[in-house]
């Protein structure tokens, strides 16, 4: 019914920019609640940005260099990565909470991801 897709990783030198985006398909109204995790080799997956009605949080190594937004009538959600460090190195992955439409409730789930490597 729903289906959540990443794009915008890359290669990237440190001290670059990428934005990270998160295409919702199917019967979409919009996005309640969106997440960005991160999972980078050997390590848990650590739960990085996230925004639900106006409010935004940020783990504390992305905070001020990390922006999350979301466009409803797009029905995408985005995460920008500004400063990026070797350590951002990760596939990065959004899960949201969707408002189907036609009376159809919500939907919880997650995308496959997408890599970002910060490396010189």
């Amino acid at each position: 019914q729903v289906q959540l897709v990443e794009s915008g990783g890359n290669l990237v030198q440190p001290g670059g920019s990428l934005r990270l985006s998160c295409a919702a398909s199917g019967r979409v109204l919009g996005f309640n609640e969106v997440e960005w995790y991160r999972q980078a080799p050997g390590k848990q997956r650590e739960l990085v940005a996230s925004v639900s009605g106006g409010t935004t949080k940020y783990a504390d190594s992305v905070k001020g260099r990390f922006t999350i937004s979301r466009d409803n009538a797009k029905k995408m959600a985005y995460l920008q990565l500004s400063g990026l460090k070797p350590e951002d190195t990760a596939v990065y992955y959004c899960q949201a909470t969707i408002l189907m439409s036609s009376g159809g409730g919500t939907w919880w789930g997650g995308g496959q991801g997408t890599q970002v490597t910060v490396s010189s």
